[in-house]
């Protein structure tokens, strides 16, 4: 069943939304990107004549009432961008009042999911590791079970629009779903395009297809880059994670970030890019800095040959040159993670210019460009690129999990794969 699809006259619609937003220390939103993403698929079960109830996780409160992480303080935001005043529930678990009451063309809030350990599934206060914890955790099953089961009850229907939470099989995202026919449950709009997005560069990508991966550390990201080694045509590695690769080949990298355990891992991807014919792009010369700070001395050097005392920081014209000639050539673009140290601005120059030339590969060439990941999305935001690059995916670990060729708990629990 597609939200498309289906009518909400008449119908209670419980909506795991992700509004996990960013407040200031007056409990007034900072940032409410999230709440608008969301706004499509609340405002399609409203239109129709339903209700809407929504639910969320905000922050990490570890199972554990946290008033600085009630979901009471955004209420007024919500109700501002929904355009109808949101009731609260000040207990999830025990909403059945709230539930109930609950007219046609109305709308209600949830409290924090994560206040109950069983959203996450996890037991609290025991010990990884013991005989104790495997016996906490079949018990915490069965009370996820019940946690789901009771959200479940609220209404008639179940949408999961919460793609940042997609890879975690949660009670919200993923047990719930259990406690729904198939012609009752379904991704809503967000969802749909996150889902899509990530077919169009992973299952139906138009060649030459082209990954930039940038970012700290290969650990995090090697899951990803394996996978992507069977898919694309070239493979630009650029950021912190560069250097690990280059100190495996024998270069000296000065004091530059980098993973000694993962230098073998790094020679695998290098010779597997070889094997499959894929085009691995690294840095050729990096703009180094004399300490890890925005006023560092700056000087241009040789990738190989990055003097001690200093550390590559962002990627020299060169190294941008060579990649733009790629990216521009390219029908399918996957950029994750930035090229130098984007948070200082004197050496954000080369992340700007790959955003820029993944925008202008989109709308001169016609590439597909899929943007995601913290601070590549901040790039494009930065640049007021963000509409000129075809998506930018809202869920990070989620994005990756599901580019590391993972199935998504969230999205299998509607689709049944």
């Amino acid at each position: 069943m597609t939200i498309d699809q289906f009518n909400f006259a008449g119908k209670k619609a419980i909506v795991r939304v992700d509004f996990n937003v960013p407040l200031d220390d007056n409990g007034n939103v900072t940032d409410d990107t999230r709440i608008r993403g969301a706004l499509p698929t609340l405002k399609k079960v409203l239109a129709d004549g339903g209700a809407v109830i929504m639910m969320s996780h905000m922050g990490k409160p570890k199972g554990k009432v946290n008033p600085k992480l009630s979901l009471k303080q955004i209420v007024g935001k919500v109700s501002e961008k929904l355009g109808v005043d949101v009731k609260f529930a000040p207990d999830c678990a025990n909403a059945d009042k709230e539930a109930a009451d609950l007219k046609m063309g109305e709308a209600l809030l949830l409290e924090n999911l994560r206040f109950y350990p069983e959203e996450e599934g996890k037991p609290v206060g025991v010990e990884k590791g013991t005989p104790e914890y495997d016996e906490a955790k079949k018990a915490m099953k069965e009370s996820q079970k019940k946690f789901a089961q009771k959200l479940a009850s609220y209404a008639d229907v179940y949408v999961n629009d919460a793609f940042g939470t997609a890879h975690r099989k949660h009670a919200s995202t993923a047990v719930i779903a259990d406690y729904f026919d198939k012609d009752s449950k379904m991704l809503g709009y967000l969802m749909e395009k996150e889902v899509t997005a990530i077919d169009n560069v992973l299952k139906n990508a138009q060649h030459p297809f082209t990954a930039i991966i940038g970012g700290s550390k290969v650990s995090s990201k090697l899951g990803v880059i394996k996978n992507l080694l069977d898919k694309v045509d070239n493979l630009i590695i650029g950021g912190g994670m560069g250097y690990t690769f280059i100190k495996a080949q024998g270069g000296h990298i000065g004091d530059s970030l980098h993973e000694d355990d993962l230098m073998p891992e790094a020679l695998n991807v290098i010779k597997a890019a070889k094997e499959k014919g894929v085009n691995l792009s690294l840095s050729v010369a990096t703009v180094a800095g004399d300490s890890f700070s925005n006023d560092a001395n700056r000087k241009v050097v040789d990738i190989y040959n990055i003097p001690d005392g200093w550390e590559g920081m962002d990627a020299s014209e060169e190294s941008i040159e060579n990649w733009k000639k790629i990216i521009l050539s390219s029908k399918t673009i996957l950029w994750n993670g930035p090229v130098g140290v984007f948070e200082f601005e004197n050496f954000a120059h080369g992340t700007g210019e790959i955003a820029k030339a993944v925008a202008q590969a989109t709308q001169e060439n016609g590439a597909y460009s899929l943007v995601g990941g913290g601070d590549s999305v901040a790039a494009v935001n930065k640049f007021g690129l963000a509409d000129k690059v075809s998506y930018v995916s809202t869920g990070g670990g989620a994005m990756l999990e599901a580019i590391e060729g993972k199935v998504l708990p969230g999205v299998a629990a509607i689709k049944g794969e």
